[in-house]
């Protein structure tokens, strides 16, 4: 089981996403400072970690750090829009440096629509020669990340499917509800789903995934929303695991780590049998309602033995 920080190494963007959760700014990390937060997380018992920012990409550094992290035995990923990666030359050159995994960010098959979420007119165009990029690579385990807003929401087994069909070689996809606090999502109200707006889209997800041999982690949605796929909540894992997260942030918040789990919950989820593995709900009153949850009575124990009984744990 992988124990990974988080480390974000610039806040630059090439994209300006109506959801991003971490604006850009000028800040970066020196490579030094940087190295050292590797040493940090190798000191505490880390085995991994996940680049990020921003677009770290445009982290100069970044083959650099990738070099770096393997020769202390820190296995590194980074998360990507795939606009740099569209450049066959440069994504060779991670490949160069060790870079065998990385989290490749996409909303929409729709170009429309991922236009509009990146503010970026070539960005669907940008991820496709990423992806053909990355299918003449063959060493680069890629995995997919969907931010689910209500942009998207009405077809995210469209999504899902096109990049399964087309590029199968992809194993693993992430869907993360949107944070209603976070930055520019709190700015745009309007794009943050209510749950019933995606319910049934993600379930067609999960069960086509699922059917077709891939793995798939869910976060910040309820387990009420989640029938047959509990186990994919991320946060519902590590409140089973007993994991913790360590984010290195380039911001006020610092070094942060996340120990507990629990969200907002509604007086019906007293009676909810997995209670206690759900973490709730975010920003319940003021951008979901009490009325979206409801209790489940399936036994708990079953959620719990499938996620410590899987032969392959995903870290994402």
């Amino acid at each position: 089981m992988a124990k990974l920080g988080y480390i974000q190494v610039t806040r630059r963007c090439n994209q300006q996403c109506i959801i991003c959760s971490n604006p850009p700014t000028e800040k970066k990390l020196t490579l030094e400072n940087a190295k050292q937060k590797i040493d940090e997380i190798k000191r505490e018992g880390g085995d991994g970690v996940i680049i990020t920012g921003g677009e770290p990409t445009l982290y100069a550094e970044l083959p650099a750090l990738i070099i770096y992290a393997l020769k202390e035995g820190i296995f590194p990923r980074i998360i990507t829009n795939g606009q740099k990666m569209a450049d066959y030359k440069y994504a060779k050159s991670l490949q160069d440096a060790g870079l065998q995994h990385l989290h490749l960010s996409i909303y929409s098959c729709r170009e429309k629509v991922q236009a509009t979420i990146s503010k970026n007119d070539d960005s669907l165009k940008n991820i496709v020669k990423a992806l053909e990029n990355l299918k003449k690579l063959k060493t680069i385990m890629v995995d997919i990340n969907i931010a689910i807003s209500r942009l998207n929401a009405d077809h995210l087994s469209e999504t899902t499917k096109w990049i399964t069909e087309n590029y199968p070689f992809v194993k693993h996809f992430v869907f993360n509800n949107l944070d209603p606090f976070m930055n520019r999502a709190s700015k745009n109200p309007e794009v943050i789903p209510r749950l019933h707006d995606f319910e049934l889209e993600l379930y067609r997800c999960l069960k086509f995934l699922e059917k077709n041999g891939k793995t798939f982690r869910v976060e910040r949605v309820p387990l009420c929303y989640l029938p047959e796929f509990e186990f994919s909540s991320t946060e519902t894992r590590k409140i089973v695991k007993q994991e913790a997260r360590t984010v290195y942030f380039l911001d006020e918040k610092g070094k942060t780590i996340q120990t507990k789990w629990e969200s907002e919950k509604a007086q019906c989820c007293s009676d909810c049998y997995a209670n206690d593995i759900c973490t709730g709900i975010y920003g319940r009153g003021k951008y979901y309602s009490i009325k979206e949850l409801s209790p489940i009575f399936m036994n708990k124990d079953a959620i719990i033995n499938k996620i410590k009984n899987e032969n392959r744990d995903i870290e994402n």
